[in-house]
């Protein structure tokens, strides 16, 4: 299959980061057919959309088949936690896969598993500890131990809100009583408690064929609904790229004390890891620290990222896929890049579907706006469909400029509802 002159693509997932995959793989050369599933309203401009579950492995395995694809992309965590790659390497074995196998999404399928693992091949993050139900007493002991705030992760996926922090001691307490009584479903029947780290974070991805690996532009991404982060948390409300803290000094430390010993203690423990890291680190007075692992891009890094990587992705993760990405540069872009989400009222409470979008869609130049929560009706109308509905990503020569851009293209955009944040990079500029 993967000897053809150009590649057919199945890119699985729905949001803006899939969006941005799929702009990103319809510029290579060697892209043949590029089929998004499900997709959103926005990803049909740069291929075909189809209605499978990213986690229908069967349904996966039969359009595969009959559509004579060459390469599955996993855009999100959900079916490499459930294994597909090891699912297609036994149905169709010649079939490139980009994600980890099962064993190695664990490192973001169980927070537990990503904390051990960083402990045994000594790569640096919070201390903690994990607890159940039967072991709750001593989890009450070990918050006691600890200086406020308290952090307490679930340790299975949990749509990004199993982390909870925590001010109040006697709160924790009740807290992680009602986790461990089911509050994320079996998701919380394993708690991680640990440290809390105080600096300022960014988002570091890494491709590896499981032996060589390519640094990706680093970002920072902003998680709170409200100005100045404040508020929830949601899946992101926007992102800039570079990070001015992450320079060449502190990404040595990140490459050596953490990238290498990460790809390293994969090998160690047998795991055959075939696509992205992506690092959730903490700057802590200079020293980069890890506060999670995720096995994909982030969103809405992703649609920064993107913009600012001046290689071939269908190129990269084909080699990574492959396992020879020592043969192929990753270059970045001089130019900065941000991305400012708009969201419908109420996310992420609550919020009203199937408010109209209008205005300026394709705004061209240097901005592009990426689709997250977007369909389109039977009368061809583009109608929101989640809580983050699209983001407005810009290159730029200053981080200034993409910032002016987006905003820009932001304001020629409208849907009963719209909400964005107003101060996405204030505070990279102001470093």
């Amino acid at each position: 299959m993967s000897e053809k002159a150009n590649l057919d693509v199945l890119l699985l997932g729905s949001g803006g980061r899939e969006s941005a995959l799929a702009w990103k793989l319809s510029n290579s050369p060697l892209l043949g057919k590029l089929f998004i599933a499900p997709g959103n309203g926005g990803t049909r401009d740069f291929g075909t959309n189809v209605d499978l579950k990213p986690t229908d492995f069967p349904a996966i395995e039969a359009f595969v088949k009959e559509n004579g694809i060459d390469m599955v992309f996993v855009g999100n965590e959900d079916p490499l936690v459930a294994g597909i790659r090891d699912y297609m390497a036994e149905a169709i074995p010649e079939l490139l896969v980009v994600g980890p196998d099962k064993a190695g999404a664990a490192l973001e399928g169980s927070k537990d598993f990503a904390k051990a693992f960083m402990t045994r091949h000594g790569i640096p993050t919070a201390a903690y500890r994990s607890f159940t139900a039967d072991t709750i007493d001593e989890a009450y002991k070990f918050l006691e131990t600890l200086q406020p705030p308290y952090v307490l992760k679930a340790d299975g996926l949990a749509a990004g809100k199993g982390v909870l922090i925590i001010d109040n001691l006697e709160e924790a307490r009740n807290s992680l009583r009602e986790m461990l009584s089911g509050m994320f479903g079996a998701s919380s029947a394993t708690v991680v408690i640990e440290q809390f780290l105080k600096g300022i974070e960014c988002s570091v991805f890494v491709l590896t064929d499981g032996k060589d690996y390519r640094i990706l532009p680093v970002a920072k991404d902003y998680k709170r609904i409200g100005e100045g982060d404040t508020g929830l948390n949601t899946g992101g409300m926007g992102a800039v790229s570079p990070v001015k803290f992450a320079d060449k000094a502190f990404m040595d430390k990140v490459e050596e004390r953490i990238v290498r010993p990460t790809i390293a203690g994969l090998q160690k423990e047998g795991i055959d890891y075939r696509g992205f890291i992506f690092l959730g680190l903490i700057n802590v007075e200079g020293e980069p620290m890890v506060i999670e692992y995720n096995v994909r891009m982030g969103d809405p890094e992703t649609e920064a990222v993107m913009l600012r990587l001046a290689a071939d992705l269908l190129a990269l993760v084909k080699a990574a896929a492959q396992g020879h990405l020592g043969d192929i540069a990753a270059p970045h872009s001089p130019k900065a890049a941000a991305t400012v989400m708009a969201v419908s009222a109420g996310y992420p409470g609550s919020y009203a579907k199937g408010k109209e979008i209008t205005g300026c869609l394709r705004p061209g130049g240097d901005t592009i706006v990426f689709h997250a929560g977007t369909k389109v009706d039977a009368d061809g109308r583009l109608l929101t469909s989640g809580g983050r509905v699209l983001t407005a990503s810009s290159l730029g020569d200053t981080l200034e400029d993409a910032l002016a851009k987006s905003y820009r293209a932001l304001a020629d955009i409208h849907f009963d509802g719209k909400t964005s944040r107003s101060d996405i990079g204030r505070d990279v500029l102001s470093l």
